[in-house]
């Protein structure tokens, strides 16, 4: 791995550490009695600042470890998570931030950081420490003597045991030596292996868990690890740590033979040879087996596996025409072998989406103090997956409607007081699956929208004329129009009729569709819904005139026959009685302006959306098929009710259906379908 690779790494694993440094910090302001919590903030540090110096990125390191310094009064109980105090370290969040993308930027912002972090702490620095601790459990008032080996491979791995003792030798004066019996003749000496052990006396009052936390991210056995408080006189209160390494180390410092790694020592003896209690041990388990792969492998991936899916198709087409068995028993088993490889490469692209809800926390946090609004922001369905190409994409478009539900649509304190409301507004975020698709909502407790000034806003810009009828729904979609707002003022963070345009052209460029929903003086729900995945997909192959097309699968609620009555009834928008329920069905030969004679017995194909229904008149239903998602070009970006297009078996393509233009195309006259399918 090169420099720069290092370097790039150390700087995504470090954005992700101050990601889960921010939500432990925002989770302290809600539940600052949590020690959990204070301890997984201190852990983000502590691995910042080892990585940090590791890759020689000084100015953060040293900057986390005056932080963590700082800090340290919240975790020995003597300052509370105050509100001011998150906020401070919030800030000191965003200063590493920027010291790990400029490592070479002036570092002078960070000292007004820290002193208004120690004028914070020192606020409650007369407070008592928490009476339900108990100090012999994890302080010695002598210190302590800690005795530790690395690993054979920690030096191969990043591990500099410099950095260890650089920071135990922080906590106060300490004297080391260093344990030679385990280096072996030169002959058999492999330069890249770790052989020394090192002893420890440090004589400071500090909390056991604070020298373990130095050894956190070691995995070490219980034997090569070894913490023991010191007595009054300085000595260590086991009489283990001495006894097995003195032969080690002769008079004069050279090293003689000693006992093999892993044999009983006094360090590793259970009963210390003399019933005495051993001494207390620390051990990391081994880390997970997950596995950082760059995106772009990722994709090439996928595309592979696409690739291999149309071959498959090819495969299975050549196997029906066939009389060879065998040709068709091995096109059945890479049928099977590629439909199970695509659901595996899909479950390595779904992402859940907590990991994007995650970043919110903050912005709302933000918000909240410069718009000096209280709110609570609450998130629901975390463990929704999505494809993680619409994660990426998706983080820009809830950023500018979270900033506008905070600016807009939730009021002051006060106004939502003289209006008989808390005085802490509500901010909602949550996704669901809804059939083929995962619904995200953004929903407020605020104003609403004004119906009426929208429409005067639409009229005066001449986007609708001012008698115009226009339902309430239609209405709200005004406000993704270019330049469109009704705010009474501009502010710095919304206003000025910018944003909500692209949000809704990004949306829709993942084939997804935005719903409004509000009451006036009530309650706004913007609502996204958007295809799971962008790749691959099932699809419901039909066949309209001599055309084939792909309707993906997962949108499909059952297929049924059209009655004779229903295809003799007038041409337009019709409706079907299915099970009692009237469902309006659209009939794709008009629709696509089809010349080829119908066949005698055309079917219905019923597809949902939300919680509307259509039904979707073909010729005839070919089968199901694995689908290969691939875009459009530019010329063809236009046509609404397609979303895409795959290769069949054949080599020929199919348009693949969209499935949401379809369903509001349902509720449109027979007249608007016409001039649709006549300009695709």
């Amino acid at each position: 791995m090169t420099m720069t690779d290092a370097n790039e790494t150390f700087r995504t694993e470090a954005a992700e550490l101050l990601e889960t440094l921010q939500a432990g910090l925002m989770e302290l302001k809600q539940r600052p009695a949590d020690l959990g919590l204070v301890d997984s903030v201190f852990r983000a540090l502590h691995t910042i600042k080892g990585s940090g110096a590791m890759f020689g990125y000084t100015a953060a390191a040293t900057f986390v470890h005056e932080f963590e310094t700082v800090f340290d009064g919240v975790r020995k109980g003597r300052t509370p998570a105050s509100p001011a105090l998150i906020r401070i370290a919030l800030g000191a969040c965003d200063h590493i931030h920027a010291l790990i993308q400029s490592p070479d930027a002036s570092t002078a912002g960070g000292e007004p950081i820290l002193a208004a972090l120690r004028q914070a702490v020192g606020d409650g620095a007369d407070e008592p420490v928490d009476a339900a601790v108990e100090p012999s459990a994890s302080h010695s008032a002598s210190g302590w003597k800690v005795r530790f080996r690395l690993p054979s491979d920690s030096l191969v791995l990043g591990t500099n045991p410099v950095l260890l003792l650089e920071e135990l030798s922080a906590f106060g004066s300490c004297d080391v030596r260093a344990l030679l019996g385990g280096v072996p003749e030169l002959g058999a000496l492999d330069p890249e292996a770790s052989y020394l052990g090192w002893e420890v006396t440090l004589r400071a009052d500090v909390p056991r868990e604070s020298i373990e936390d130095v050894f956190m991210f070691l995995s070490m056995p219980s034997e090569d690890l070894v913490i023991a408080p010191l007595d009054a006189a300085g000595q260590d209160t086991t009489g283990s740590l001495d006894d097995g390494d003195d032969e080690n180390i002769d008079s004069v410092g050279n090293a003689v033979p000693s006992k093999p790694r892993g044999a009983a020592t006094g360090a590793g003896r259970s009963d210390g040879g003399n019933g005495a209690s051993p001494a207390r041990s620390f051990r990391i388990d081994k880390a997970g087996t997950s596995l950082r792969v760059p995106a772009d492998r990722l994709d090439s991936l996928m595309d592979r596996v696409g690739e291999l899916v149309i071959a498959q198709a090819r495969l299975s087409q050549l196997a029906s025409t066939s009389t060879d068995q065998n040709l068709k028993s091995v096109a059945e088993d890479m049928e099977r072998l590629s439909a199970s490889l695509r659901d595996t490469t899909m479950g390595i692209r779904m992402v859940p989406i907590g990991s994007l809800f995650g970043r919110f926390r903050r912005l709302v946090h933000d918000l909240s103090h410069d718009l000096g609004k209280e709110i609570d922001f609450v998130t629901h369905g975390e463990e929704t997956e999505l494809d993680k190409t619409m994660i990426e994409q998706l983080a820009d478009p809830l950023v500018h409607l979270i900033r506008n539900a905070a600016d807009h649509g939730l009021e002051r304190p006060d106004v939502r007081l003289a209006n008989g409301k808390s005085p802490t507004g509500t901010l909602r975020l949550s996704a669901v699956y809804a059939g083929a698709e995962v619904a995200i909502s953004i929903a407020d407790d605020g104003a609403g929208l004004d119906a009426e000034r929208i429409r005067a806003k639409a009229a005066e810009a001449g986007l609708i004329a001012a008698d115009q009828p226009i339902t309430e729904p239609e209405l709200f979609q005004l406000v993704f129009h270019p330049g469109f707002s009704t705010a009474r003022e501009v502010t710095a963070l919304s206003g000025r009729g910018v944003g909500m345009d692209v949000v809704k052209k990004t949306i829709e460029g993942l084939r997804g569709s935005i719903e409004i929903a509000s009451t006036r003086g009530q309650a706004t729900t913007v609502t996204l819904r958007l295809p799971l995945t962008l790749a691959i997909i099932d699809g419901l192959l039909v066949r309209v005139g001599d055309g084939r097309y792909t309707i993906p699968l997962a949108a499909v609620e059952e297929c049924v026959e059209l009655p004779p009555e229903a295809d003799i009834a007038s041409k337009g928008r019709s409706f079907l009685n299915v099970r009692g329920a009237l469902v309006p069905f659209l009939r794709l030969r008009d629709l696509f302006g089809t010349d080829v004679p119908a066949d005698l017995h055309p079917k219905v194909v019923i597809v949902s959306s939300g919680e509307t229904r259509v039904g979707l008149v073909v010729d005839q239903i070919i089968g199901n098929n694995q689908t290969v998602i691939k875009q459009l070009s530019t010329l063809h970006a236009g046509l609404k009710n397609f979303s895409g297009a795959t290769i069949l078996g054949d080599g020929s393509v199919a348009l693949i259906l969209d499935v949401l233009n379809l369903v509001g195309s349902g509720q449109d006259s027979d007249e608007s379908a016409r001039s649709i399918g006549r300009a695709a």
